[in-house]
């Protein structure tokens, strides 16, 4: 289905006929808005671009960084709905089809199960949210440990092995305090789920009630006073996710929870040794998430964008998620080179925990500074 044009006179045809060759050609162009950093927007410019626009070169990939300001493209988007409009988007490359709110009920998003993709099958059920956003790209916390100094057949798969590890190597764990990066903040979280049974369903976007959910948080705070001594410093905090993984390339420290997508950079980079190790715990995994590629149903070029999110999940542009960005694949990893699946085997999550935003986050950030780590200035 070709951008809508329409041609209901002489007089449009004749303006069409006119025009210059650039406009026509837009009709065949499908619009990408990206939300993701710099090398997202490069991931799609050098890789699936050229990959696409070789596949069908007919059609033509604009690739649009719309980094905070998505919003108002969903808006508008759904404002079209059910009009002769065109969005002027086809695809978003990280979008929660839950909003704004009542976009699914209204029909503005395809339905990825029922779409017909061919590469729907391969898809690794852990990553699957919804049947209105379809995941490509994921990153998980999960434990970067020095091979030299640990040996891979001892680094903890759990949490009481993990704590078990802490205690007997005092000062060789840091995590970056939960405010300033999501590797420390998740595994913050990872002691909340520790405390209350490992049950992520407790923690929702709509469950939030202060004194209640002050004490679900004030459990898992208790934990992290616990192992407070036998960290860096101890009880010393990075500032940030890559001042972890700088301690860890130092060998100041041991270990360090890390995001899975900086840690295979920094390696790729040489910012990190190959000397590295990961692992996530199997007990219950740290929390992560997978981007999700939303199709709005009135785009202009509907057909050929879903053929678009097919050849992203293809096993082709799944393999480059993983070596070029250091992201995890959607698709299981059996569809993958054997030598990649093995080289990230024990990066391979049961499962993928996820902790909501809002309230809840701002009430982890204070209950930490005050509970856990009162001497760190804010």
């Amino acid at each position: 289905m070709k951008r809508r044009q329409f041609i209901g006179s002489v007089l449009v045809a004749a303006a069409l006929m006119a025009a210059p060759a650039a406009a026509i050609a837009d009709t065949n162009r499908i619009d990408v808005y990206i939300t993701g950093d710099s090398n997202i927007i490069n991931f799609w410019n050098n890789i699936i671009k050229p990959t696409y626009e070789k596949a069908y070169p007919s059609y033509k990939l604009n690739v649009v960084s719309a980094r905070n300001a998505i919003a108002p493209i969903v808006e508008r988007t759904l404002a079209a709905l059910g009009t002769a409009a065109d969005p002027q988007v086809d695809l978003f490359d990280e979008n929660d089809p839950n909003l704004p709110a009542g976009a699914i009920k209204k029909g503005l998003w395809v339905d990825f199960k029922k779409a017909g993709l061919s590469n729907y099958a391969s898809i690794n059920p852990v990553t699957l949210e919804t049947d209105y956003g379809l995941p490509y790209r994921g990153t998980q916390v999960v434990l970067a440990y020095d091979k030299t100094k640990l040996d891979p057949k001892d680094a903890p798969t759990s949490w009481t092995e993990l704590v078990a590890w802490m205690k007997n190597n005092p000062g060789q764990f840091v995590y970056n305090r939960p405010d300033t990066g999501g590797s420390g903040g998740n595994f913050v979280r990872r002691a909340i789920h520790e405390a209350n049974g490992r049950d992520p369903s407790l923690f929702r976007i709509d469950n939030y009630a202060k004194g209640e959910s002050d004490v679900l948080l004030a459990k898992g705070f208790e934990i992290l006073k616990e192992i407070a001594p036998y960290t860096y410093g101890p009880g010393s905090y990075t500032a940030d996710n890559m001042q972890s993984i700088q301690l860890l390339a130092q060998g100041v420290v041991i270990m360090a929870p890390v995001w899975s997508d900086m840690a295979l950079d920094a390696i790729n980079k040489g910012v990190l040794p190959e000397t590295i190790g990961f692992v996530q715990l199997q007990d219950l995994a740290f929390s992560g998430g997978f981007a999700k590629m939303t199709v709005p149903t009135n785009a202009g070029n509907l057909e050929a964008t879903l053929k678009l999110a097919d050849m992203v999940l293809s096993p082709e542009i799944q393999t480059k998620v993983v070596t070029e960005i250091g992201a995890f694949p959607a698709i299981t990893w059996e569809k993958l080179p054997k030598e990649l699946a093995e080289k990230y085997a024990t990066l391979q999550p049961a499962s993928i925990p996820t902790f909501p935003g809002g309230p809840w986050a701002a009430a982890i950030n204070d209950g930490w500074f005050r509970t856990v780590a009162p001497n760190v200035k804010r």
